[in-house]
């Protein structure tokens, strides 16, 4: 069971504990090397050649050129940047102004693209997804227009862990010519990045997923997609986003994802052993219980369930309680009241989303991990059920 000093984390697809190789590569940056990388002296130089470096670094593992990495302050902002500056920018040059989006898009996607809809004259088509959560290349196909101008389908869902078939359908929008953007911020430090393989125009990526700081992000663009920046006032990132770059955690996301993209095959089957194991002792062991999202074509460190019954904040206090950290579903929207938009697209009902589990694994996670996890889950579902009179 847990000590009075360390918790047993199941949250990792919130956030991840900052990398000790990381915060070590960081800490030059803070004080010593303090310059402004716009600035011409010696110390704006070093802090410009840490700039270079670590976008080096970070293009390596994408498989595209440097000049192609615009830094943002998280995944959220890259998304945005990618919604709202690949549309503008497509409708000034006459392309159209239709948007495609899946219904199980982050909120830092579907937000946007509503936004685009209802404040800026955009037109959106919603994909629907199967029970599984994921997007048929088919119904894809069919919602095209003439004036589609962007497509934006995420590479692996936080909440239930399924992943999309990107290369598919990057290949069906590179046949039409249009750009297509994915959200891959949960993917980040688990899933292959080569752009040319996902067939994506834009990518976006958020350093505390992959055991970075968090407050950093990124954004590809492939060379020659339009993007008009949505935050003016400086000539930083090719002039895609002004404002000084923040040198201290470019430098840690480029140290992060280096070491995820490198550790990535020993880290993901050590993960998905626990994983499985896992949800088949949840499904052995507690009665009416089924996995969310696909039950193979998910993130090796994702084990999310339905549970039917109850309401999962009980379940949540009460691991708490026990030393034990999980969550209902993605950190952004845990104290919303409605259901989540995701289960909805799932044709879950309300009163069964209401009981979804999301348990996420991590490098330390552990075979005591699992059965501390067990051994307080089982007789708390038990409890919590014995409790709620709508399930007697």
């Amino acid at each position: 069971m847990p000590t009075a000093n360390r918790i047993i984390y199941f949250d990792h697809a919130a956030t991840t504990p900052v990398a000790p190789e990381v915060v070590e590569a960081m800490l030059p940056y803070f004080s010593g090397s303090y310059g402004n990388p716009s600035s011409i002296h010696r110390l704006g130089r070093e802090s410009a050649r840490a700039l270079d470096q670590s976008r080096q670094g970070i293009a390596h593992f994408l498989n595209c050129q440097p000049h192609e990495i615009v830094f943002t302050s998280c995944g959220t902002e890259a998304d945005n940047l990618a919604l709202r500056g690949v549309a503008l920018a497509q409708r000034a040059r006459g392309r159209g102004r239709h948007l495609i989006v899946s219904a199980v898009e982050h909120k830092a996607v579907l937000q946007t693209a509503l936004d685009l809809r209802d404040h800026y004259g955009f037109e959106l088509t919603v994909l629907p997804v199967d029970k599984d959560g994921v997007v048929a290349v088919t119904d894809l196909e069919a919602a095209l227009r003439p004036d589609t101008i962007l497509i934006s389908v995420m590479y692996a869902n936080n909440e239930i862990g399924s992943i999309q078939p990107l290369p598919e359908i990057g290949a069906l929008a590179r046949a039409r010519g249009i750009p297509f953007h994915t959200d891959a911020v949960q993917g980040g430090g688990l899933l292959p990045l080569d752009v040319d393989d996902l067939q994506v125009d834009l990518l976006a990526l958020s350093a505390h997923k992959f055991y970075g700081p968090k407050g950093i992000g990124l954004l590809y663009v492939r060379r020659g997609t339009p993007l008009w920046s949505q935050v003016t006032g400086g000539s930083q990132e090719a002039k895609h986003r002004a404002g000084t770059e923040n040198v201290p955690y470019i430098v840690g996301m480029a140290k992060a994802l280096t070491l995820a993209q490198m550790s990535r095959v020993n880290n993901n089957a050590h993960q998905a052993i626990l994983r499985d194991r896992l949800i088949n002792r949840v499904l052995r062991e507690i009665p009416d219980v089924r996995v969310s999202g696909h039950r193979t074509q998910r993130l090796p460190n994702h084990a999310s369930f339905l549970i039917g019954g109850l309401e999962i904040q009980g379940v949540l206090m009460g691991l708490d309680m026990a030393g034990i950290a999980a969550s209902s579903g993605s950190a952004c929207t845990s104290a919303a009241q409605e259901p989540s938009h995701v289960l909805m697209a799932l044709g879950v009902d309300p009163a069964t989303a209401a009981g979804h589990l999301r348990l996420t694994l991590g490098h330390s996670t552990t075979d005591a991990d699992i059965e501390a996890l067990m051994d307080a889950l089982t007789p708390l579902v038990a409890r919590l059920r014995q409790m709620t009179a709508a399930y007697a």
